[in-house]
């Protein structure tokens, strides 16, 4: 008998998802691989069910005769191994990002002599509104404050992109790229100080309160399903920050990040040129106590920042800090740096795995931008953060069109450097 290969990812199952089933019985037996979770948050939303749940789902329909993993985008590890007389599959993979994908699973049949079946793609009304109602679930706050844990209980690494405003925060939710038969996205997204002050016009020393902060998560969080970490500078006065650290996880704020300094608070890359005071270690951990103790789940983290690099107080003052914050009860240690290559990030996350093989690791490669994620996660880092490039690659694009304008006294020139009406409609759909 004929062997047929589908691949689903599905969390809701369909009548849609059972014609092509259906169709698949028709040339024999069906084989389905199910991708696993990781594979799944590569490249769309994080999905509802579990593997294991949709395992369950899919080995219980009729015609399905084994049900196996499918661990990456790519079929070609399954094709290969399975060599399946037939890969069933919709036709909307035939152009858009996924066409590379299709083109080696072509490839990799014809190495044997399959053949791909392609039948037209359900997209009934109502299947929309059953992925409309799954993204509206993932975006409440139960939902999705516990995200980031589950993902870094997936994956070894995870990418966070600056979001300021809910268009970049769909860019942060939506933007995917395909290469050699993956997929990548980014896992979630940062809300900056520095970057939300610099959208409103203001210096980056805290002075855009919380109140303002929320609004900027609020407006991110209505349009997007993936966990939000937030830049919470100092933290502030204790007193304050309990109320405050309940508030973000009432939100469904994921992580908040909050730094071992005290006063004013001044950007870290300045480093040593301006004055920066560095918080003790008994009242920073206080801090940390206070803020664990405040919180109502076990799903919102709270991350310490160590700065002691930045302020050249040494890898052992890192260190020593980094092991006290720990015990003290933060869910995660950041350590940053300004230098322009990473041999001291590298240098303290070698040695803080050494005595601590599981507390999550978070840097931020603004200045020592040539590193690699891969070269990262090798060296024990869970969380890597992209802090204000969408900021940073925005402001002189914008600054471009204006000058071009009051140059030629005419939009005609600024348009060339302009994304099309229609594409920022597509990114921006009605129903969002």
């Amino acid at each position: 008998m004929s062997t047929v290969y589908l691949c689903f990812s599905a969390d809701i199952i369909h009548g849609g998802h059972i014609d092509i089933i259906k169709k698949a019985g028709t040339l024999g037996e069906v084989i389905i691989g199910l991708l696993t979770d990781e594979a799944v948050a590569s490249y769309k939303r994080f999905p509802l069910l579990s593997y294991e749940d949709r395992y369950r789902i899919f080995s219980s329909i009729e015609g399905v005769s084994k049900v196996i993993p499918q661990n990456t985008l790519s079929y070609v590890e399954n094709l290969r191994t399975l060599k399946p007389d037939y890969l069933v599959h919709g036709d909307d993979w035939q152009e858009g990002t996924q066409a590379g994908v299709r083109k080696e699973a072509i490839d990799v049949l014809s190495e044997y002599g399959g053949k791909l079946i392609e039948f037209p793609y359900s997209n009934k009304e109502e299947y929309q509104k059953l992925e409309a109602m799954k993204r509206e679930q993932l975006s409440m706050p139960d939902y999705r404050r516990g995200r980031l844990r589950k993902l870094l209980s997936m994956k070894k690494s995870v990418r966070i992109l600056e979001a300021h405003s809910g268009l970049t925060g769909l860019l942060a939710e939506k933007t995917v790229v395909y290469h050699e038969g993956k997929a990548y996205q980014f896992d979630g997204m940062w809300v900056s100080s520095l970057c939300d002050s610099t959208a409103k016009g203001k210096p980056d020393i805290e002075l855009v309160d919380m109140s303002s902060r929320i609004r900027t998560i609020d407006d991110i969080m209505e349009v997007t399903t993936k966990p939000i970490i937030l830049d919470g500078d100092t933290g502030g006065l204790i007193e304050h920050f309990v109320y405050n650290i309940r508030t973000l996880e009432r939100l469904g704020v994921s992580a908040l990040i909050i730094e071992d300094k005290i006063g004013l608070k001044k950007n870290s890359l300045f480093g040593t040129e301006i004055k920066q005071t560095q918080d003790t270690i008994e009242h920073f951990c206080e801090k940390i106590k206070a803020g664990k103790r405040a919180l109502k789940t076990g799903d919102f983290m709270l991350i310490a920042r160590i700065e002691s690099l930045i302020l050249e107080k040494g890898m052992e003052d890192a260190l020593k800090r980094a092991a006290a914050y720990v015990a003290a009860g933060a869910d995660g240690i950041m350590i940053h740096s300004r230098k322009k290559e990473p041999d001291e990030i590298f240098e303290f996350c070698q040695k803080f795995r050494s005595i601590d093989e599981y507390t999550p690791l978070v840097v931020v490669p603004t200045s020592f931008n040539t590193v690699t994620e891969e070269e990262l996660e090798k060296i024990g880092v869970n969380v890597i953060i992209y802090a204000n490039q969408l900021t940073r690659s925005a402001f002189p694009a914008m600054k471009k069109a204006a000058e071009l304008i009051l140059t030629h006294h005419r939009a005609k020139e600024a348009d060339e450097i302009c994304m099309p009406i229609k594409d920022i409609l597509t990114l921006i759909p009605e129903e969002s």
